[in-house]
């Protein structure tokens, strides 16, 4: 399927953008993660454009090909929720299918908490809504990493030596079991980390996937979830660096969510169990039509 490409001028600056198919049965927007990645690890999700939908992939200010700003305090949760809606009147999508990975879904939920009136449907996969809780699960996966690789974290961690190469094949053992199980991974996932914003990222979220030391580090709207009426479905897997406990709160919590965990998937089981995943997402928005 050929995708339609082109840039959109959201709040003062220009965003990158990518469309599969058309909207016979409704939008789907799809928020990326990071943050800072770029949208081109989600575009399995284009499979859903062979359904009836048209699906909508950017790249979140600072990231990827949009446009990178030099001011840094430009990259705060609450300014990406004023983006998605731009972005959404802009591109003219009504009242979309919001999909959100990662961080992704910890920006569906803040927007949902704004504009809920303007979505039809939340889908979170691998997304959080307390910070502090998905460290602390994050913490405890370390702690099951080999005696080596944690002792290499450590010492590496404590000199805040990031970029040190043990360092990073330390950080990769972690990633293969609780980001992406694969083997390869997907090049799509490969370009998107190898071209994540360290601006953004830094600003945001630290150095690396556990080590959450940016402006989110506090981010917990747990209680306000009982705010959320619009349909809901959360999925994660169950090595998910984003821990199932965080997945089945969110889902305690938004009443009449629904909740399903990928048996043989970490943090993307839209890759690692891709036909399973498209078949309950397709499920799930089938109940809710525009």
């Amino acid at each position: 399927m050929t995708p339609t490409e082109g840039y959109a001028e959201v709040l003062g600056f220009d965003l990158y953008f990518k469309q599969f198919g058309e909207p016979e049965k409704g939008e789907i927007l799809c928020l990326h993660g990071g943050p800072g990645a770029t949208h081109d690890y989600l575009l399995s999700m284009a499979d859903l454009a062979e359904h009836g939908y048209r699906v909508t992939f950017y790249d979140q200010l600072g990231c990827g090909r949009s446009q990178v700003p030099k001011d840094l305090s430009l990259f705060i949760p609450e300014r990406y929720v004023e983006e998605v809606d731009a972005f959404r009147r802009k591109m003219k999508l009504g009242r979309p299918h919001v999909i959100g990975s990662s961080w992704g879904g910890m920006l569906a939920i803040a927007y949902a908490l704004k504009y809920q009136r303007n979505m039809s449907t939340m889908t979170t996969v691998g997304g959080l809504h307390s910070v502090p809780l998905t460290v602390r699960e994050m913490q405890r996966m370390k702690r099951a990493l080999p005696k080596d690789v944690q002792a290499t974290m450590e010492k590496y961690e404590s000199e805040g030596d990031y970029e040190n190469p043990e360092y990073l094949k330390a950080v990769m053992v972690f990633y293969n079991k609780h980001l992406c199980r694969l083997d390869p991974w997907p090049p799509e996932l490969t370009y998107a980390l190898e071209h994540i914003s360290k601006p953004v990222y830094g600003t945001m979220n630290g150095p690396n996937e556990f080590t959450i030391i940016g402006n989110t580090r506090y981010w917990d709207v747990t209680d306000s979830l009982d705010r959320i009426h619009v349909p809901t479905l959360v999925l994660g897997g169950r090595y998910d660096e984003v821990s199932p406990k965080v997945a089945r709160e969110i889902h305690e919590r938004i009443k009449g969510s629904e909740l399903t965990i990928f048996p043989n998937s970490s943090h993307l089981p839209f890759w690692e169990e891709r036909e399973r995943f498209m078949k309950r997402v397709l499920k799930f928005l089938g109940k809710h039509g525009s």
